[in-house]
């Protein structure tokens, strides 16, 4: 038997050319069906079958994906799932691998509390963010009593800070009757005027579940229950991917159960390892304080000295500055007696006759110095006086007015420089080398 024309391939590179064409084909579909033969293996992976009364595919959705789903993923119900087709490789096994699974019906839902949620926004019901007290003097939970979640959050409270006094309202947390509950819980519990809005709180809480578990939270009735309710709330509702109507409405959202039970209490132990912590800095530096002053006291005690003894020295640092005074005293005395008689001395040997005269005579050549300083000093100012009159002289307009010209003023005093600037029959003021004269325009020349 001859070889086939086509190329030959090995199972591997089938199943990938395989896989391939299904992914690049199809892509991301929708698809809907009933679970089967659901699978949770240790890995957080969870396998399953996809069926309708015709047929049925494999599916997987991995860890990373579900812990965002909602949906219980149980034998037999009916749900929605987003993925891509693809084969498994290894064994040759068509598959889809499921990005979102929802419960068949649940875009209606969601759609409806979009719908519901835009409303209430627009209507300011979400705008409440009142500051919950730290730690409540006393807590009040609507919950159920037999669900997980109301163990969980009492379980956290005890160990936390089990001071807090709490009080559990039993209401139904899902079905018809769950909504209606707990508005008449929250009504009369802001009846009691011995509760606090700045020392007690209410939490409102349940456990995980589906969409349609869930969907008594959203109910718009609660949710203006909560804006107006008069203590300040706080909503657990769900898992951390779980958003209902009554988490926006209310002053503080906590993603879990356990969580909000956190935030409302502090934690005794970490006060405890604080307190102890501010304990052991406080005994080390009372401790450091301690040896630093018991280090000064001993100094101090090493410079101090008996009253009598530091008198006595003092007396006797006395007694030598005298001393040094005396001494001093006597050196200035007898040296400047030296300095009086040598003094004298000198004055004694000059001849007061003979330095009155050069005295004299030095006077009087200082005398005729000045004189004659001065009279030079005269005439050179008047020669200066006399070259700036002749400069002066020669620019002044009246040099020029004495030697026949005259400057011509409008009645308003402005000087008439050209003809043309007259009109006949106006009156000019001629200012001459001596005097002044008023006259009359008769007629204008160009030139």
């Amino acid at each position: 038997m001859s070889a086939p024309n086509a190329p030959l391939l090995s199972v591997s590179q089938l199943n990938l050319k395989a896989r391939k064409a299904l992914e690049n084909d199809l892509g991301d579909v929708w698809v809907e069906g009933e679970l089967s033969n659901v699978s949770r293996p240790a890995s957080g992976h969870i396998y399953f079958t996809l069926k309708d009364d015709r047929a049925q595919v494999r599916c997987a959705l991995f860890r990373q994906r579900a812990r965002f789903v909602s949906a219980p993923m149980r034998d037999g119900d009916q749900v929605k799932l987003r993925g891509r087709v693809s084969l498994f490789e290894p064994r040759g096994d068509y598959q889809l691998i499921a990005d979102a699974v929802q419960a068949a019906g649940l875009g209606e839902l969601l759609a409806a509390y979009e719908r519901l949620k835009a409303q209430l926004e627009g209507e300011g019901v979400f705008a409440n963010t009142r500051p919950l007290p730290f730690p409540p003097r006393k807590l009040l939970i609507l919950s159920s009593a037999s669900g997980a979640a109301i163990r969980d959050v009492l379980a956290v409270l005890a160990a936390r800070w089990p001071l807090t006094d709490v009080t559990l309202i039993p209401v139904p947390v899902q079905g018809a009757e769950a909504a209606p509950a707990m508005i008449s819980a929250l009504a009369l519990i802001n009846r009691q005027t011995r509760l606090d809005p700045a020392q007690d709180a209410v939490l409102i809480t349940r456990g995980g579940g589906s969409l349609e578990d869930l969907w008594a939270f959203n109910n718009e009735h609660l949710a203006r229950a909560i804006f107006h309710s008069r203590l300040p709330v706080m909503s657990a509702v769900g898992h951390e991917v779980d958003v209902t109507l009554a988490d926006f409405a209310a002053d503080m959202r906590a993603p879990t159960p356990s969580a909000a039970a956190e935030r409302l209490v502090p934690d005794q132990h970490a006060l405890k390892r604080q307190l102890q912590q501010a304990e052991q800095r406080l005994q080390r530096a009372l401790q450091t304080r301690l040896e630093r002053d018991s280090q000064r006291l001993d100094a101090l005690r090493a410079r101090l000295r008996h009253p009598g003894e530091r008198l006595a020295h003092q007396r006797q640092h006395l007694q030598a500055l005298t001393q040094r005074l005396a001494r001093a005293m006597q050196f200035t005395l007898s040296q400047q007696q030296r300095q009086l008689g040598q003094l004298g001395r000198r004055l004694a040997s000059q001849d007061m006759a003979r330095l009155h005269r050069a005295e004299s005579e030095r006077i009087e050549r200082l005398q005729r110095r000045l004189a004659s300083a001065m009279q030079r000093q005269l005439e050179a100012r008047q020669a200066r006086l006399h070259n700036a009159a002749r400069a002066l002289n020669a620019v002044s307009p009246l040099a020029v007015l004495g030697r026949g010209y005259a400057i011509a003023q409008d009645e308003q005093g402005q000087i008439v420089r050209r003809a043309q600037d007259t009109q006949p029959g106006q009156l000019l003021k001629l200012k001459l080398g001596e005097g002044r004269l008023s006259v009359e325009v008769k007629r204008r020349y160009q030139k």
